[in-house]
């Protein structure tokens, strides 16, 4: 036993000085070497050397790298992203790499961005308040008081100037403004005023003695709100708003027990026309349509077109009303329909010449001049607008770096951002509290400045419940900063206190739609700015706003990222205890790939999250496709690189047979045209999109299990969430 204990402990020791002797290999070993000198020299034919010495070598590398050069962000994104591993990993095989300098597939192969033509234009302006107080004016003395203590406005607009005093005297007027110059008190004050007046006193059981039509839920909020307010004197008068968001059984009990004055949206009032038994008009002495250009789109013509005849068919005799910041070819054909001799009120620069009542009445019996009313647009004195031009792969972590800069390190922004669809409202809504707001770990809050203010996401669109979307249209109105996500749904007639910033993320389709959308700030004579962003092939759009009077100034991409360098939470490597005196081009495009990598670390983290993020990218590209026929050249949906897009939804490539299946769909249509076919999509389309804005109904005809016979096809499609009446006397 000792021999053998001897003789195993002596069998390692020519092991280990194996490699220090030169001893002769045995047979074996030096085959196996042999054979792998010959698979060595094989390989060496067949490939390149430096495709082998490179894929060789790549290892070590970063593993050197890790050691020599720690990175300075934690948490999740410092195991998704390193510079090293980007920059070894990128598609382009061939890339150089040169000591020192990190590179990003985000900023490569991008497009050139163009210089920006911009026209010389002189916008139209109109002045927004006049010197005469309301008591000028020959109102009831309670009703001048909660003007001025309640509503706390103590002078006139120049709209409401001109208007009050034609609306006094009984006559139809066609009322054109600017966003945010008081319409909606225009006609509300001489309503209140002339209805106090009736005698015998109304009675609330009479019905409605007012009608006025909006074309969203929350403007119809917002104008039952102030028809409240004004009413406080005259208790006798009482309120009511017909919308989606309640049971159509409730909406029939207040109906049942009397609404003086009814805000409606056209669809949810079309439906109890057709349904409801007690729905009279006999005694309706105004009509009002706000935002007349809105209530026009798509299917609420026809909308419009029953409620006129059904108001017609009982009480032909009445005041009416049109009013729009806007005035297009429909709100001119409307207007022949339902005004008699209407006085056309307009305020612009340059006429005051022409703001007498009685000299107005003589101008008013003829038809607006559309060559001159739709070739421009006024826009509010205190509104700077500008645009950006990005890149597709870009423009997600633009806008990121926009919010940052405006809603976390400045004190008191209140932002809304505009997308094209409800889908892209919920990603990025989504993505943004996961993300900017610490949800994955990643930017968490304690990383960010704690003198600033901390960031909150509102969403608001047509695809949400009633009730929610009320309790968002209310918070984001108290609230003094803050961004709200939302679609065109928020886009006409809303007045959102201290509203400081507007992005539209998606180009609007038309002037007057991008007109609506910047007027939700810059209200009432205050300050505000806007932000287009646009790719660099959609610049020539600079000139379709030049074209309607808009001029727009050029805010650079750089500019907008370069606030990524103001956190060392977005620093994508060390540099050592100093600070960095100056941010450099590089380092600014480091930190905007390290926000790009948690973007898509999030977005990849799931199957769910990818699907999200491929529905949305869906979502967009049929927006993209829906722009009309004038501005096709500009926005085109062959022109959208589909890669560079998916970056800008967090995604790594592009999504398979994402336009294949659009160009199979339109390659099908070509060949077998059936214009059956092709009017039940358009149908399809306005009913989806009037769901959008104003049938007071639910986007989806879901929850619908039992039609109503009796209320007829359309009643049961769209029968789903009735309306919030507030504040019921």
């Amino acid at each position: 036993m000792a021999a053998a204990g001897g003789a195993l402990l002596h069998v390692p020791e020519p092991r280990a000085a194996a490699p220090r002797t030169f001893s002769r290999p045995r047979p074996a070993q030096a085959r196996q070497r042999a054979a792998a000198t010959k698979r060595r020299n094989q390989a060496s034919c067949e490939a390149p050397p430096a495709k082998r010495r490179s894929e060789a070598s790549l290892p070590p590398a970063r593993a050197t790298d890790a050691k020599e050069n720690p990175r300075a962000f934690k948490g999740k994104a410092q195991k998704a992203f390193s510079p090293e591993t980007s920059s070894a990993g990128a598609s382009d095989g061939s890339r150089e790499r040169k000591p020192g300098v990190k590179t990003s597939s985000l900023f490569r192969n991008n497009p050139e961005i163009p210089a920006l033509l911009r026209p010389a234009v002189k916008q139209r302006q109109e002045s927004v308040f006049t010197s005469d107080a309301f008591q000028a004016l020959d109102l009831h003395p309670h009703l001048i008081s909660t003007i001025n203590t309640v509503l706390k406005m103590s002078s006139l607009t120049s709209i409401q100037k001109q208007s009050i005093p034609v609306l006094l005297e009984g006559r139809d007027a066609l009322v054109r403004s600017q966003t945010g110059s008081g319409k909606t008190l225009a006609y509300c004050i001489p309503m209140v005023q002339s209805l106090q007046a009736v005698k015998p006193k109304i009675q609330r059981g009479d019905g409605p003695y007012a009608l006025i039509l909006v074309p969203t839920r929350e403007l119809a909020l917002q104008s039952f709100d102030t028809v409240q307010k004004l009413l406080k004197p005259f208790t006798w008068i009482v309120p009511g708003v017909l919308m989606g968001g309640e049971k159509r059984k409730s909406e029939k009990a207040r109906l049942r027990k009397g609404i003086n004055i009814l805000i409606s949206t056209p669809g949810r009032l079309v439906d109890h026309i057709k349904s409801t038994k007690n729905m009279r008009f006999c005694r309706i002495r105004w009509l009002i349509l706000d935002e007349a250009d809105r209530l026009l789109d798509l299917g609420f013509e026809k909308d419009i077109a029953l409620i006129l005849n059904a108001v017609n068919a009982e009480r032909p005799e009445r005041q009416n009303v049109l009013l729009s910041a806007t005035l297009t070819e429909g709100v001119t054909r409307l207007a022949d329909i339902s005004l008699h001799e209407p006085v056309r009120i307009s305020v612009l620069e340059g006429s005051q010449d022409q703001m007498h009542p009685k000299s107005r009445a003589i101008l008013g019996a003829s038809p607006p001049a559309a060559s001159s009313e739709l070739d421009g647009f006024a826009i509010p004195v205190g509104l700077e607008q500008h645009v950006a031009l990005v890149p597709s792969k870009l423009r997600l972590v633009s806008l990121a770096a926009f919010i940052l800069q405006k809603c976390k390190f400045e004190p008191d922004q209140k932002m809304i951002v505009f997308f094209s669809s409800c889908e892209l409202v919920e990603f990025h809504h989504s993505l943004f509290l996961q993300t900017l707001l610490g949800g994955s770990g990643a930017l968490a809050p304690g990383r960010l400045p704690s003198a600033s203010p901390p960031l909150t996401f509102l969403r608001l669109h047509g695809d949400m419940e009633q009730e929610e979307r009320t309790a968002v249209f209310q918070e984001f109105s108290r609230s003094k900063a803050g961004v709200l996500l939302c679609t065109d749904v928020a886009a006409r007639g809303l007045d959102l206190p201290q509203v400081t910033w507007i992005v539209q993320y998606t180009a609007p389709s038309s002037p007057a739609e991008y007109v609506h959308r910047i007027g939700r700030t810059a209200r009432i004579g205050f300050q505000g700015s806007s932000l287009l962003i646009l790719a660099p092939s959609e610049a020539e759009y600079v000139n379709s706003l030049a074209s309607h009077k808009i001029k727009v100034s050029e805010m650079k991409m750089e500019d907008i990222l370069s606030v990524l360098t103001r956190d060392d939470c977005f620093k994508g490597r060390r540099w050592g205890s100093q600070k960095c005196r100056a941010a450099g081009p590089q380092e600014i495009r480091e930190r905007a790939t390290v926000l790009q990598t948690v973007f898509e670390d999030y977005v990849h983290s799931s199957e769910r999250t990818v699907s999200w993020a491929k529905k949305a990218l869906q979502s967009f590209v049929r927006a993209y496709a829906t722009y009309p026929r004038e501005l096709k050249h500009i926005f085109h949906v062959r022109s959208l690189h589909l890669g560079h897009v998916a970056k800008s939804f967090g995604l790594r490539d592009a999504p398979k047979n994402l336009s294949a299946s659009a160009l199979k769909k339109k390659k099908a249509h070509l060949r077998r045209p059936d214009p059956r076919r092709k009017t039940q999509s358009k149908h399809r389309l306005a009913e989806l999109l009037r769901s959008e804005y104003s049938s007071g109904m639910g986007a989806s005809g879901a929850k619908v299990k039992r039609p109503n016979k009796r209320a007829g096809p359309r009643s049961a499609a769209c029968a789903q969430r009735p309306a919030l009446a507030v504040g019921q006397k």
